[in-house]
């Protein structure tokens, strides 16, 4: 796997070869939490929404996990079954590609897309047990000839599987935000005729993530992804039937297991929705987990705005006599500032709430909303 994107000189690291974890993978400060699984029933049971449940209210639902979690699995989509299982395969093919197959499509510093370490790996001495490949699906066949250079029978039929899953949630996305609008008190008239509301939906741009956690052979001491929060909107995650993915939550602070459900799509909220909804559904802190004996496979489906759109709290979002907690920044602005958070232990939101707001708003409006990531890293990595 290439070495996290500041470092010169990026070499493959062979997970299939590898018979422990070498200190370069290896992250202190794991298991300072415990761990609950929230596939059981009780508190800590991952909330669902069931967009196919009859006599239900969904817009309720998606509030309630938003507020609450900042996160919830998605059923009743609509998505095939089996296209689902046609990407996962698609997946797997891609990541069993030869080394020297991967290494020609490496992401260099500054580039977006391409094969390589999660991005946020650049401001961490650990590398992570995973590899990746990012893309745009506006751009999919160009940015795919990286791999596939002749183009051949497995480029056509990645794009192909690739197209028709990016057109499947492009408009389970626009429903989905929908839903997020009306769960903030819009009416269906209010979400089509409301100019901010319309140049969302219109303008929201998508980005894909594919991610390979390999078996390890010492799960305890690796990490598959750091434990951040999604810049983004919200996320869809496809995750295969491995589990691996974790929550975490407070009083008392724990990571909560999302259950590797057939079918489901895990969605996250990101921190420019937590801006756009004055933090009333906030956003998520979450990390992977590796497996011993198995692999796993996901797939991170971003929706953000354009990177140079103003992100500010709507109208509807403020509470009537109240000031919005969060000042109006770009995709491209924040994460600058989220880059100065992870290396200065700050909080990226609060670095962009307005100063007038008073503490008791952005206690409000950051409720729930789980450690910050640059914060708990520096936990992590204090032995590091």
């Amino acid at each position: 796997m290439p070495t996290p994107s500041h470092l010169k000189n990026p070499r493959y690291f062979d997970f299939r070869a590898a018979r422990r974890v070498p200190e370069s993978h290896a992250w202190p400060g794991l298991h300072d939490h415990p761990f609950v699984d929230g596939g059981a029933p009780g508190p800590d049971s991952v909330p669902v929404v069931d967009l196919g449940a009859a006599e239900a209210d969904p817009a309720a639902a998606v509030a309630r996990a938003a507020e609450q979690w900042g996160a919830f699995l998605l059923t009743g989509h609509g998505v095939p079954a089996e296209l689902l299982a046609r990407v996962e395969d698609r997946i797997a093919t891609m990541f069993a590609l030869p080394a020297d197959d991967k290494m020609r499509a490496v992401r260099g510093p500054g580039d977006a897309c391409g094969y390589g370490s999660p991005p946020i790996s650049s401001f961490f001495s650990k590398c992570m047990w995973s590899e990746g490949y990012t893309f745009s699906p506006a751009n999919l066949r160009a940015d795919l000839r990286k791999l596939w250079p002749k183009a051949g029978d497995d480029y056509t039929s990645f794009c192909d599987v690739m197209e028709e899953f990016h057109k499947q949630m492009r408009a389970l996305a626009d429903k989905l935000l929908e839903l997020f609008l009306m769960a903030l008190g819009l009416t269906d008239e209010q979400v089509g005729a409301v100019e901010a509301e319309r140049r969302i939906a219109e303008t929201m741009t998508a980005t894909m993530h594919l991610n390979w956690y390999p078996r390890c052979p010492d799960p305890r001491r690796a990490l598959g992804l750091i434990a951040h929060t999604d810049s983004g909107f919200f996320t869809f995650v496809l995750q295969s039937l491995v589990p691996g993915l974790q929550l975490f939550r407070h009083a008392p602070d724990r990571w909560v297991g999302v259950p590797a459900v057939p079918g489901a799509f895990v969605v996250n909220v990101g921190d420019l929705f937590h801006i756009l909804t004055n933090g009333r559904f906030h956003s998520v802190y979450h990390r992977a987990i590796v497996n011993r004996d198995l692999d796993r496979i996901s797939l991170g489906y971003f929706l953000g705005p354009p990177p140079h759109a103003k992100v500010e709290p709507l109208r509807e979002a403020v509470p009537p006599g109240r000031t919005p907690a969060y000042r109006a920044v770009t995709w491209s602005e924040y994460m600058g500032v989220r880059k100065k958070a992870f290396t200065t232990g700050a909080s990226a939101l609060k670095m962009v709430a307005l100063a007038a707001a008073t503490e008791l708003e952005l206690d409000d409006a950051g409720a729930g909303a789980g450690a910050d990531p640059a914060v708990v890293h520096q936990q992590l990595l204090v032995s590091s």
